[in-house]
């Protein structure tokens, strides 16, 4: 990492980061060459992550044709104006870089994990039932090793990184626009 600051050394930090962002974005080469990122809900468990798709399309074609993936997760947290000095201007941040390997999952026990994994995450409440054997058919699964995670950060300074800190701790997404 460029900035050595700026990175998260805390796993357990990366990892709450992981359970508490609703959007990550999957990074594949596409068939002409060209990096491709596709958006995804996911969910983190057990060392690994997991998302779910259709059978076909982009994303499980690339997949198949090299499974080395790249993914990201951010949390925004605030912008800070820079007033009359537009260099003062500053974006409030945590964010997750993954490499690992994705691996479309066969097995009906992890594929139910993976599903139950992500049920949990976006609708913790429950009351979802149970998978149908129609709809496991239908549904794609795919797990990524993870082989290297890194996070970085940018929360400010002084008093500002202790509100960012305090909204952080107490759950809230993002701060207030703050003047710089």
């Amino acid at each position: 990492m460029r900035k050595s600051n700026k990175e998260i050394t805390d796993t357990a930090v990366i990892i709450d980061l992981l359970k508490i962002c609703p959007v990550g974005r999957l990074g594949t080469v596409g068939i002409d060459g060209y990096p491709m990122i596709k958006p995804l809900n996911f969910a983190y468990a057990g060392g690994r992550i997991y998302f779910h798709s259709a059978q076909e399309g982009e994303k499980m074609e690339a997949i198949a044709r090299d499974n080395k993936v790249c993914f990201e997760t951010d949390l925004p947290i605030a912008f800070v104006r820079g007033g009359e000095d537009p260099c003062r201007a500053e974006y409030l941040y945590r964010s997750v870089i993954i490499k690992g390997r994705a691996q479309i999952i066969g097995d009906r026990d992890e594929k139910i994990f993976g599903l139950t994994c992500l049920m949990q995450k976006y609708q913790p409440e429950g009351g979802y039932g149970d998978f149908s054997e129609e709809k496991l058919k239908l549904t794609s699964v795919v797990r990524i090793d993870i082989e290297e995670m890194t996070g970085k950060e940018d929360l400010g300074k002084g008093s500002m990184k202790e509100e960012a800190l305090k909204a952080l701790a107490s759950g809230t997404s993002a701060l207030p626009i703050a003047l710089g």
